[in-house]
Order: C-alpha cells, then sequence, then structure tokens
C-alpha cells in the first residue's frame, strides 16, 4: 500500500512542510490545481490571503485505478481519522500490494 497526498503548493514548500512535519509518504505539487480540479476539490479563496486551497479528501484506489472509497469535507480543517481509513480499507478488503499504481 501506498500514501499520497497532493497540495497547491509548490514543490520547495512541500519539501519544507515534509521536513519540518517528519512527513514520508509522497506529497506532490499541483500549484495550478489541475488534479485538484480534476476532482473537484478546489476550494477557491478559502487559503490564506484568500489564496485557493484543496478541500480535504481521501481516496483509496486500487491496483487498477479505481476509487475504491472516498471521503470529502467541506472545511480544510476536517481530515479523515485513521481509524476511519484503516476500517475502509478493512471493509473493502484491500490488502497491501492491491492499492494503487506502484502499491507495495
Amino acid at each position: 500500500m501506498r500514501v499520497a497526498a497532493i497540495s497547491v503548493d509548490s514543490v520547495e514548500t512541500n519539501r519544507e512542510h515534509c521536513r519540518r512535519q517528519g512527513y514520508t509518504f509522497t506529497l506532490l505539487s499541483d500549484p495550478k490545481a489541475e488534479a485538484i480540479r480534476a476532482y473537484d476539490l478546489l476550494h477557491p479563496g478559502a487559503g490564506p490571503g484568500g489564496g485557493d486551497v484543496a478541500r480535504p479528501a481521501e481516496f483509496l484506489i486500487d491496483a487498477t485505478g479505481t476509487v475504491r472509497w472516498a471521503q470529502f469535507t467541506e472545511s480544510y480543517m476536517v481530515r479523515a481519522r485513521p481509524e476511519t481509513v484503516l476500517k475502509a480499507i478493512d471493509e473493502i478488503g484491500l490488502a497491501p500490494g492491491q492499492a494503487g499504481p506502484g502499491a507495495r
């Protein structure tokens, strides 16, 4: 299984954020919000200084690229609890090695 995140922040900002927070997962940069718009996750004007931000969402995607589970929120302050995601993994039977392209 592989964890990845995407943000409207620059590569440099994401790199620094990962360093400061100790994140070891992939954090992708989408400064033009192309992928974020494709999943209808843009929250215009909700960021600091009125900038656009990505609305939080979590997806479980299998090895074929099929979205098997998703959770969306309206507030950038709300994220899925780890136990919620783990329960969804168990319920849909998404075992390690079955998640997303490049899964381990």
